[in-house]
């Protein structure tokens, strides 16, 4: 307990950290939201100061703050201009669509990054481990911007895929199955750029990992021993392999949610990426401070989840 109080303590620091940065540079960048309305002959100026004034503008900084902190806690996450409703139900559609495509394609990134390290690992220096170590070096050369343009490209020009939203309209009167397939077909391609981004890094520290364990005394022995290379590999050399890929695990997430702001963005996914680009343009300033506490939410809890996987499987933390 003592040891996921200390855990969870740093991830509240860190997060109220990130809220007093945002909080800060958006305090200097120039303009606000209602600048606009002040160019509009319609609107008089009095009407403009008495908005600020009615969303706390005028107050000083650390007011401002408190307050939004206050409405955090009580779960509203602050009020936003643009949509003049608090920030909270806005934020929770999009976040459960920004969750849907990121842990998808952790999941499958990760499935296939473990046996593709492994057998090239054990392949080392063989046809297997130079095909692979090519693929993934070429992977790594391509941007993760234009993969999905790429795969943008391929939607338009083929019909095979939508090239937008997260389901087609009319949704709701199809069938449960039809249903499955329509999500199904507007998670593929964003998932796709997502995997073909991460994976080579993967596959790689994977490899390193494994390459390191197969080399060691106790490997050896029992390669010796007559134990078969399957279970040699999976059952004993992989989990001894497991703390630097658990540790991996914990930054893939940040790689993963940074690479799927931009996909969305790109793509049309209806998630975090493109409710941050809009917000950030319309200069509302509590839905983007939201949106970047709620990505290093995001982040926080895919580092606290690999530092509970640690504890569980070297005994040496727990020992500590």
């Amino acid at each position: 307990m003592r040891y996921l109080a200390q855990r969870l303590v740093r991830c509240l620091i860190l997060l109220l950290g990130v809220s007093l940065l945002t909080f800060f540079f958006l305090e200097l960048a120039p303009g606000n939201y209602f600048d606009e309305m002040r160019l509009n002959p319609q609107i008089s100026s009095g009407t403009v100061a008495a908005l600020r004034a009615q969303y706390g503008l005028e107050r000083s900084l650390p007011v401002r703050y408190f307050r939004w902190l206050k409405s955090v806690l009580q779960g509203d996450f602050g009020y936003s201009f643009a949509y003049n409703s608090p920030a909270a139900p806005l934020l929770w559609v999009r976040a459960k669509n920004t969750l849907l495509l990121t842990v998808t394609a952790m999941l499958l990134a990760w499935l296939l990054a473990v046996p593709l390290g492994v057998w090239s690992s054990a392949h080392k220096g063989r046809a297997l481990d130079r095909i692979t170590s090519g693929a993934t070096t070429g992977l790594l050369a391509v941007p993760d911007l234009l993969f999905a343009l790429g795969f943008l490209l391929l939607a338009v020009r083929t019909g095979w895929f939508p090239t937008g939203g997260i389901v087609s309209v009319g949704f709701e009167t199809l069938p449960f199955w039809e249903k499955v397939k329509d999500a199904a077909a507007h998670l593929t391609l964003p998932v796709v750029v997502l995997v073909l981004g991460t994976l080579p890094v993967l596959v790689r520290h994977v490899r390193a990992a494994m390459i390191e364990v197969l080399d060691s005394a106790f490997l050896r022995a029992s390669r010796g021993h007559g134990i078969p290379r399957q279970r040699l590999l999976f059952r004993y050399a992989l989990p001894a392999a497991a703390n630097p890929l658990i540790s991996l695990f914990g930054f893939s997430v940040a790689t993963l949610l940074s690479a799927a702001l931009l996909v969305e963005v790109v793509m049309s996914w209806p998630g975090l990426g493109p409710f941050l680009v809009e917000a950030i343009l319309a200069r509302d300033i509590y839905l983007v401070i939201d949106a970047v506490l709620l990505s290093t939410l995001f982040l926080v809890l895919g580092n606290f989840f690999a530092d509970l996987l640690l504890y569980w499987a070297d005994q040496r933390i727990r020992a500590e």
